[in-house]
């Protein structure tokens, strides 16, 4: 048979370009495709059937099933597509896992496309946060990363997530997994509502600001409790538990109260302390070796904490993207870099 001609072959590329460029063309970035990790023989059968087909996100909570709950938006996108690969990567059975996605942007559409061109065999679903439920509520923090709307949407997965599901990992989208997940997802929360590395020595004076201490009232929520800071980019939560709590009525009551008064500095994270500090299971620390973006002022580069590492962490101002494109990474940079799956233009014809 003739080889086809030479414009035939051209129209081919064009249409491959035009395939592969789509996600570029809605604006967002390209990322190539993640490979397929596929279970162990040692792992249990999840769920099957229709509601565990790729992207269909199967919400269940059957005992097999690990379900991992992330932001989306365009701003954190390549960070997030990074941490989903890491813990597929790692993960020893890796469909057993199902991803909760929360958008609050109307490019939800596009969003979806581009997780599932992304990781084809990823079980996920994606969630609508109505940015209005805290707009109202947010006052202005140290950095404006922290007021966005969707920063707040971890406090709303109880009410976002199948009744169904009783137990979720929340992961911020500036992290990656190098161990696997399941070890996190096994902890056992005894009777408490969240489980987070713990840090036990923390100052809270320097969390809140004079007009909170001199309240009687509000001084009194912490008093008797243990002085332990968590960062909440890291958290395993019982749903039904924080229903049952009324968790998220109890975080926006402190929201309004600083609406009023001014009792805090630093975005979301004061609510989850005033909540939840002190009465936290305590995970190893390995699970968030955090602030690798430095402070939320300058972002300087950081080392890790002592001890082993499963998850690292750039809470702060830095991110690793960021540093690797303009050029001036941080020394731990590079062990973000092998999860990115940034399609770059010098590498376009890369398949």
């Amino acid at each position: 048979m003739p080889p086809p001609p030479h414009h035939f072959l051209f129209s081919l590329l064009l249409i491959s370009a035009a395939a592969s460029s789509s996600a570029a063309v809605a604006g967002l970035p390209e990322f190539r495709e993640a490979p397929a990790f596929r279970n162990g023989r040692e792992c249990p059968q999840a769920t099957s059937g229709p509601t565990r087909r790729p992207g269909s996100g199967g919400a269940g909570d059957d005992g097999t099933t690990i379900h991992i709950a992330m932001t989306l938006d365009t701003t954190y996108l390549r960070g997030s597509v990074a941490g989903v690969f890491s813990v597929l990567q790692h993960a020893s059975c890796p469909e057993n896992i199902v991803f909760h996605f929360v958008a609050a942007s109307r490019r939800r559409p596009d969003l979806r496309r581009t997780v599932a061109s992304t990781f084809p065999y990823l079980t996920f679903r994606l969630y609508h946060f109505n940015a209005d439920l805290v707009r109202g509520k947010i006052t202005y923090s140290i950095r404006r990363a922290l007021d966005q709307p969707l920063n707040y949407a971890r406090m709303y997965l109880a009410d976002l997530l199948p009744t169904s599901v009783r137990r979720i990992i929340y992961f911020d989208s500036d992290l990656i997994v190098v161990d696997d997940v399941a070890k996190l997802w096994s902890i056992d929360l005894r009777d408490r509502v969240l489980g987070a590395p713990e840090y036990c020595h923390a100052n809270f004076t320097a969390y809140f600001t004079p007009r909170f201490w001199s309240s009687p009232a509000h001084a009194a929520a912490l008093r008797g409790r243990r002085p332990c800071y968590f960062n909440t980019g890291v958290m395993v939560i019982d749903l039904w538990r924080w229903r049952e709590g009324r968790y998220t009525e109890r975080l926006e009551g402190w929201m309004r109260i600083q609406k009023r008064e001014r009792i805090y500095e630093l975005g979301s994270l004061p609510p989850f302390l005033l909540v939840f500090a002190g009465e936290v299971e305590g995970v190893d620390h390995r699970w968030n070796q955090h602030g690798l973006g430095g402070d939320n002022v300058r972002g300087q580069c950081r080392n890790l904490h002592p001890g082993p590492v499963s998850l690292l962490h750039w809470s702060g101002k830095g991110k690793p993207w960021l540093r690797l494109d303009s050029q001036r990474p941080c020394p731990l940079d590079s062990l973000w870099q092998p999860y990115d799956l940034l399609r770059h233009p010098s590498l376009f014809s890369d398949s």
